[in-house]
């Protein structure tokens, strides 16, 4: 369950600390014919930034161009979800590339750190909104059935927005 006082006074340092614990987000594309696809976020707090393994062969990466574009990112966790918009360049930071390195990315690139179809996008939040829910799913049903016996909206959780900048 979500920490509704930590929502309310510190929605960035939340957010982070979700995203640490998340295997995968929803990034979006610049080219709206495209579909959102699930991407594994590295998280570097200290800037407010947020990395991603890809190749560079890929849609994405070939939407993006050299001037890279404006795209939402959705984290969707069952009593935890987040909408952001920000920037989302392609970038051969190799610095970055070694401080997230892993097993599990190494799975994807057979030529590892120094795959030639290896990069990072560098995604920088603008602004976000977050919806954060509080209640086990026996407190979620009485609300549920409490609302509705008195026709009113039910109380399951918060809502806050944060901004990057």
């Amino acid at each position: 369950m979500a920490d509704l006082e930590k929502l309310k006074e510190n929605p960035k340092e939340q957010l982070f600390g979700h995203l640490e614990d998340v295997r995968a987000v929803m990034l979006g594309s610049p080219d709206h014919e495209q579909h959102m696809q699930p991407m594994a976020p590295q998280i570097d707090e200290e800037t407010g930034t947020i990395w991603f393994y890809t190749s560079k062969s890929s849609d994405l990466v070939k939407a993006l161009g050299v001037d890279g574009g404006k795209v939402h990112l959705c984290v969707v966790e069952k009593d935890y979800q987040a909408c952001l918009l920000g920037d989302l360049n392609v970038d051969h930071d190799q610095a970055k590339i070694d401080q997230f390195w892993s097993s599990v990315v190494a799975a994807w690139f057979e030529g590892g750190k120094s795959d030639p179809d290896l990069t990072m996008l560098r995604f920088h939040p603008h602004n976000g909104s977050i919806w954060a829910s509080d209640k086990n799913p026996i407190t979620f049903a009485w609300e549920i059935a409490k609302a509705n016996r008195k026709d009113q909206t039910p109380d399951i959780g918060e809502r806050n927005s944060v901004n990057f900048h």
